[in-house]
């Protein structure tokens, strides 16, 4: 029976933000009050009604919604099955006013088209929790997609999905719509924020992994161009729902369960800390149980593709795969879980899954109307344990199935218990489905026998690696990719150290991994014995990118160039897991390649536009490198800071069959470089490329004069913008060109300041940016405090102050400011192991959250430690050295941890 005024009591005694939200809303409050909840949700859905402001609007529904929900829920009104519902529909009713938005503020006379959004996971289900961050996967097709006249489809997708997140995500005094995640894109880490429709088909029907079949079980569109959407799914859905049975898909699933439980570091039973998420028996065991049956089934039996859990579990039921029985009870668990869940969420509007200590607990179970936190966590353990007993004869299910292997395998069975292996007998089968003819790898007899022949090595290798289940799967996903094996794997058999060498990039650098999965071709630098060998300067790797181009076209180049920086950061990468090369040796190769890779789409780029539009007489485009590009030190997770200019007059005009005049000219030039370097194309993605540093940053035009550039940085441009040109320099443009825009920077940076309100602007940049960015792990040397950014401050900030070693390289810097006596000569000691230690960790631990031990023992051997507790003692007297070099320089102390 429903209890509005308990209800509200114990949401104003027990959830602070309900108790806020509540007092600024008193018309919705009074609503409840009522017992009026239908109205109440009407009344919250206009909450925004009337609002231009998008973003504003959407903050304001959200938190009438959260509050109108939160108090039905708890009075007993709204079911946990509608709460979930309403919020997954305010998030596309969200994600649709924020794409329409974005568009129409860029193209005002336009229609929104071309762009969508498709929802993944819990809000594709229809499932989302009360305080969830949203996965939508966005894609565009360039042929619809409105822009204006300048603006590339690429680049118009890019900036509309960045508004996107902004509109939805950016926390402001109202609060925020919803924190949002883009990484379930495919090729996340080097991929754009919005995937063309052509290349993510492209993706999902050639390079997809197991898990991303498993997320787009629950896959739809529900925003922008809904119909462009379905008619996507449609197309790849044979990609989710397969008609043969995937033991792939059954390892994967298990092994990811297997490493939650084996990461899950909270109690193993309900109680203080247990995570209601990942813990055993909580919510992610009821929906892989009921995943992993559709991955398996849902290929013959249609009526398993259903996208919600309770409704997954019920068609299972009803196709006799698992009892009645079974889908109730974790059906049932399902939704008290969830229920619970929200009670968390509730009190701080806080995304948390794990149970408090002490007062706080109890203040939970009160929320929920239970007596005390005993009473919760007596419950929980009753429904835990009941969804553990289920999940556990799921893993062990195989096992007790009775396939019966052929002799072949069962001699395999047997090597595979004794070197360690878990599961040995679906692992037997699963190798010999390597062999059965589906991959065309191994299709022929020699392939085949020269696969046999290297078989027992491999399966040594993968024995001793630290994640042997994940290398086995990207070893798999290499596999499936490749043409031919029969080379590789008699070099695997005759080299053995090339099969080390290749364990090592499946077992320590996901990103390599990953890379490798997509382009098995990649294995080529691996093969060569050159591969440890550092690459050649700018104009070394610039031939090779322009290779034959005249063959190719326009396209061609673009793929060229990707191929030969794709093989090339492959190889370093390779070196640093190897630590054949000094990680500094190694950043300035990935600088070098990144600055041909410019040179070649500028070169490429400016003879297709020239073709259309012709040419400016006495103007060119000049492109300038910033941060880490700048300085000639790259990680393999950089993105690159480049600023347009131009040189000549802006009244010129272009002297093709389309003329233009000189500013737009560069602008449309400068978008199609931009594209070329980030568009990804038949080969893969290659850059994000961050133009924000230009001037007027987002607001101001992409290319701007070298005299406008002159102008605006000695008149408007702010204190940071003068920072960020200490480590300026011309990567793209003739000598005089680069001459001219040294000139310009060198005048600037060369002009005496006012040393206090450098001073107060310096600190006031740093305290804001530590107030929004804050380290994301023990490995983030970058953010943490005496990391590498408190030494970056220090060094401009006397660059600027003594017009001194004005030098875009860091270490150059330095050293100039030291032998003047500014600086003191260990803070480049500080810089060298700090940035080493950054390199190697952005490939072997990207989140730079703990490293396994054999990521760890490799980053270490990296940076030439002997293990990662001495590597991160190093980096801690480093970050000392960093502090009082910042004492020394502001006269504040910094707190190291």
């Amino acid at each position: 029976m429903a209890d509005w005024q308990s209800a509200l009591e114990r949401a104003r005694s027990h959830a602070p933000f309900l108790a806020l939200a509540l007092e600024r809303q008193p018309d919705l409050a009074a609503l409840l009050a009522a017992g009026d909840g239908e109205a109440a949700l009407a009344h919250a859905k206009a909450a925004g009604e009337g609002i231009a402001d998008t973003g504003l609007a959407l903050r304001r529904e959200r938190l009438a919604l959260a509050a109108a929900l939160a108090v039905g829920d708890l009075a007993g009104v709204f079911p946990v099955a509608r709460v979930m519902a309403e919020l997954s529909d305010f998030a596309d009713r969200a994600l649709d006013a924020a794409i329409r938005d974005a568009i129409t503020r860029r193209v005002p006379d336009e229609q929104p088209a071309g762009f969508l959004a498709l929802a993944l996971g819990k809000h594709g289900a229809g499932e989302l929790n009360y305080s969830s961050d949203i996965d939508p996967i966005l894609l565009y097709d360039p042929a619809t997609l409105p822009r204006r006249g300048k603006d590339e489809p690429g680049e118009a997708a890019q900036r509309y999905a960045r508004e996107v997140v902004r509109t939805l995500a950016d926390v402001t005094a109202e609060g925020y719509v919803f924190r949002v995640d883009l990484r379930l894109r495919p090729a996340s880490e080097v991929s754009p924020l919005a995937i063309s429709l052509d290349a993510a088909t492209t993706h999902y029907e050639s390079s997809a992994l197991t898990w991303e079949r498993a997320a787009f079980i629950r896959a739809r569109a529900c925003a922008g161009e809904v119909g462009m959407g379905e008619d996507f799914l449609a197309h790849i859905r044979p990609f989710v729902w397969r008609r043969s049975l995937d033991f792939g898909a059954i390892e994967e699933i298990r092994r990811l369960t297997a490493r939650i439980r084996a990461n899950y570091k909270g109690p193993p039973r309900p109680g203080p800390g247990f995570n209601l998420k990942h813990g055993r028996g909580g919510i992610r065991e009821v929906e892989f149980f009921a995943q992993t049956h559709q991955l398996i089934h849902g290929g013959r039996v249609p009526s398993l593709r259903q996208r919600g859990t309770r409704a997954a579990l019920d068609a299972l039921a009803a196709a006799g795969i698992v009892s009645s029985e079974d889908a109730r009870v974790l059906g049932d668990s399902y939704d008290r879980l969830r229920v619970l869940e929200h009670r968390l969420q509730m009190v701080g509007d806080q995304q948390t899954h794990s149970l408090p200590a002490g007062d706080a607990l109890d203040n939970v179970a009160r929320l929920e109307g239970l007596a005390d936190g005993a009473a919760l966590v007596a419950e929980l353990a009753d429904v835990t344990d009941a969804v553990a007993a289920r999940y556990d004869s799921l893993i062990d299910e195989d096992e007790r199935s009775g396939h019966a292997l052929p002799a072949r395998a069962s001699a395999l069975t047997e090597r595979l218990d004794q070197l360690g292996f878990a599961e040995p007998v679906p692992l037997a089968e699963r190798i010999e489905g390597w062999g059965d003819g589906r991959l065309r790898a191994l299709r022929s007899d020699a392939a085949r026998q020269a696969f046999e022949a290297c078989l027992p090595a491999l399966l040594e290798a993968f024995a001793a690696a630290p994640d042997r289940e994940g290398v086995l799967l990207r070893w798999e996903r290499v596999l499936t990719n490749l043409p031919s094996a029969i080379n590789l794997f008699r070099l695997l058999e005759a080299r053995p150290g090339l099969l080390a060498m290749l364990v090592d990039v499946l077992a320590l650098a996901p990103p390599l991994a990953d890379e490798l999965g997509r382009r098995p071709d990649l294995l080529d630098a691996l093969i060569d014995r050159s591969a440890l060998d550092l690459p050649g300067g700018v104009g070394q790797l610039a031939a090779a990118m322009r290779a034959s181009e005249a063959d190719r076209g326009y396209e061609g180049v673009l793929d060229r160039i990707r191929v030969v920086t794709g093989e090339t950061r492959f190889a370093l990468g390779v070196q640093l897991i190897e630590a054949a090369n000094d990680p500094l040796a190694i950043a300035a190769a990935l600088a070098r390649t990144a600055e041909a890779a410019l040179v070649v789409a500028v070169e490429a780029a400016s003879e297709e536009f020239a073709q259309a539009h012709g040419r400016i007489a006495g103007g060119e485009l000049v492109v300038l490198g910033l941060g880490r590009l700048g300085g000639g030190i790259l990680t393999h997770a950089s993105d690159l800071d480049i600023v347009y200019l131009f040189t000549g007059s802006h009244e010129g005009e272009s002297d093709g069959p389309r003329p233009l005049g000189a500013t737009h000219y560069f602008n449309r030039l400068a978008q199609r470089v931009s594209a070329a370097l980030s568009v990804p194309t038949a080969q893969g993605a290659l850059y994000e490329i961050d133009t924000r540093l230009r001037p007027q940053g987002a607001q101001g035009p992409l290319a701007v004069s070298v005299d406008s550039f002159a102008r605006y940085q000695r008149e408007d441009a702010w204190t940071w913008e003068h920072m960020a040109l200490t480590r300026a320099r011309v990567l793209a443009g003739s000598a005089q060109a680069r001459e001219e825009v040294a000139s310009v920077i060198a005048s600037v940076l060369e002009t005496p300041r006012d040393p206090a309100r450098l001073r107060a602007d310096i600190l006031a940049m740093r305290a804001e940016m530590a107030a929004h960015k804050q380290p994301r792990g023990v490995l983030d040397v970058k953010l943490q405090r005496g990391g590498l950014v408190d030494l970056e401050f220090i060094v401009h900030h006397a660059q600027l102050r003594h017009c001194r070693g004005l030098v875009p390289n860091l270490g150059e810097a330095i050293a100039a400011l030291a032998a003047a006596g500014i600086l003191p000569p260990e803070l480049d000691e500080a810089r060298l192991l700090l940035t080493r230690m950054l390199v190697a960790a952005r490939l072997l631990s990207p989140g730079l959250d703990t490293p396994s031990a054999p990521a760890g023992t490799a980053l270490a051997r990296a940076c030439g430690h002997s293990g990662l507790a001495s590597q991160l003692e190093a980096a801690h007297h480093a970050r000392r050295q960093v502090a009082a070099a910042w004492h020394r320089e502001f006269g504040e102390e910094l707190e190291i941890e």
